[in-house]
């Protein structure tokens, strides 16, 4: 992974001290609170509905087991002995008080850590595929990518006011895994027909209040060409990009209003200009980052151990068939850690948790731990040897769900439990049904399935590309959940449709069970996914099993 140079320490430091005086005067009254608010905002720091949030970038998902362990120390020290695992693979503390944030910053700075540019109307953390660098099907590590975009976007002079907040995703395979058309701008790594890496651009993704699916400005773009034509993105969108009215200032909304044809040859007209100004310098610097992602040493030992475990041991065996992924070497394998045993918060684990994570990194993962924007984490390098061993420490620290891509793995945002923004509860909603059909026992048999849960319209909790979609909101002072259905955020990305009238909090549990028993009477057979199902069938059964219960609402 990256190590931070001279220049990089001394940048991060500087604005611990800088932030450190701020929040002084802040408590001594020398800045009132709307003088703080943009500064604070700048280091990652919210004012959430019963204390100040802080979020702590995880550059591309990517960090090492120290970092994991300061995370831990962080959450014991000024926290509550947790953290919570975002959609933007980020870390968040639900609540530091004012006067500790410094010496946070301080001690994340301690492991080349920081909280820039996690707020604020300018480039969001780089995410990338959680699988990169060990991905079977992946075309090249993106993270060299990713950490070459993040070392141009932090503090970029002309970027740093944008019109609204700007999130970038990239993966390199042709498997998107980064929900890359959900995003301002997307890069997915392909071949040209010679054979040569690229990447395929999507511009004016988004999901909130506006959802849309990013359009293709290019096919192929070679990677040497990356920064020059992100510049030349975010340059157009930084001069049309509406800043009168908040909800129409996203680059899918500046798509929208210019149309595709013009806002392409407006970015083909500047990146003739940008490219010329580079001159190879980031090239430089890329080879340099790219030295710093050389693929780990991985050993070469039998596996036997492991195929007779896997014959043995059923809890074993079905942990591997759901949270193992297929490693580049056929020696190891890609471990996703559930961090959503049932009933629990979807992304929150406990400081006792990450020093096992950490620990279990260090001891047999080669160093090398990832969050997901599914919020999970992964041990990306493990030997299938160790697998045994790392899956019984996981159990011991309840972290041995076998759920990865189930019913139960949903992707919750904080909702009204902590969010300021919020309209509805999230998190007890998520707890509920993978409660209700871990009773039912049925999450094994209907297979892969992705539920995605908001509790604004903001969409934190991605409910958009949601196989099932639910998003909370206030009907009246009463909460009210909206559920969609068709959702998808890979490749072949899509927008939910809304299936019709909300659903009351104590009625959303039983109506996604009425939809999950209509999709297992009309699927073909158990390989049929739930998503392939609707796809097939379309809308109109999922409809008439939501509404058309007896002693239910009408199914208008």
């Amino acid at each position: 992974m990256y190590n931070y140079s001279d220049f990089d320490e001394s940048f991060v430091r500087a604005r611990v001290a800088q932030f450190s005086d701020q929040v002084t005067r802040r408590l001594d009254g020398s800045l009132t609170e709307d003088e703080f608010r943009p500064l604070r905002l700048m280091n990652g720091l919210y004012l959430q509905l019963h204390a100040y949030m802080l979020r702590v970038a995880i550059p591309y998902g990517t960090l090492n087991p120290n970092q994991m362990r300061q995370l831990a120390l962080i959450a014991d020290t000024w926290d509550k002995g947790y953290g919570h695992f975002t959609t933007r693979q980020n870390i968040q503390f639900n609540w530091p008080k004012l006067p500790d944030v410094p010496a946070i910053l301080s001690a994340l700075a301690d492991v080349e850590m920081h909280a820039i540019q996690t707020s604020g109307n300018c480039v969001r953390n780089v995410t990338a595929d959680h699988f990169a660098g060990a991905a079977a099907d992946e075309i090249e590590d993106p993270r060299p990518y990713a950490e070459l975009l993040r070392q141009w976007s932090t503090d970029h002079p002309e970027f740093q006011f944008l019109p609204r907040k700007f999130k970038i995703a990239i993966t390199g395979s042709p498997n998107d895994r980064a929900v890359t058309k959900a995003h301002d701008i997307g890069l997915r790594m392909v071949r040209n027909a010679a054979g040569e890496p690229g990447f395929e651009v999507m511009v004016g993704g988004g999901l909130g209040r506006t959802p849309m699916i990013a359009f293709t400005v290019r096919d192929f773009l070679p990677v040497a060409d990356l920064l020059p034509y992100v510049e030349a993105v975010l340059s157009v969108y930084n001069v049309l990009g509406r800043r009168d009215n908040k909800y129409k200032a996203r680059i899918k909304i500046t798509v929208h209003e210019t149309g595709r044809e013009e806002i392409s040859r407006m970015i083909e007209e500047r990146f003739l200009e940008t490219r010329l100004q580079f001159g190879g310098a980031d090239q430089v610097l890329l080879d340099d980052i790219r030295a710093a992602f050389a693929p780990p040493a991985f050993r070469n030992a039998p596996t036997d151990g492991y195929d007779a475990f896997y014959k043995a041991d059923p809890s074993f065996r079905a942990w591997v068939d759901t949270n193992l992924a297929q490693h580049r070497n056929d020696q190891y394998a890609i471990v996703t850690i559930s961090v959503k045993a049932h009933g629990e918060t979807p992304g929150d684990a406990t400081s006792v948790q990450m020093r096992v994570m950490a620990d279990l990194a260090e001891k047999y993962g080669h160093n090398d731990l990832r969050i997901s924007h599914e919020q999970n984490v992964i041990l990306p390098h493990v030997h299938k040897s160790d697998l045994p061993a790392v899956h019984a420490a996981l159990v011991h620290a309840g972290l041995g769900t076998a759920n990865i891509g189930l019913i139960s793995d949903i992707i919750a945002c904080p909702g009204m439990d902590y969010c300021a923004l919020a309209t509805a509860r999230s998190i007890p909603v998520a707890q509920e049904i993978a409660l209700r059909f871990e009773e039912l026992k049925l999450e094994h048999d209907v297979g892969p399935l992705k539920i995605k849960i908001s509790g604004c319209i903001n969409a934190c909790g991605h409910h958009h590309v949601g196989h099932i979609g639910i998003l909370g909101l206030d009907r009246a002072g009463v909460e009210n959940y909206q559920i969609t259905l068709g959702g998808d955020g890979t490749e072949t990305a899509s927008i939910g449709e809304k299936t019709g009238p909300g659903f009351a909090y104590d009625e959303i549990v039983p109506a996604i069970e009425r939809i999950i028993r209509a999709y297992l009477e009309i699927r073909e057979d158990a390989s049929e996914t739930f998503l392939q199902t609707y796809r097939r069938v379309g809308f109109a059964p999922f409809k008439s099993a939501l509404y058309d219960v007896e002693g239910g609402r009408d199914a208008a």
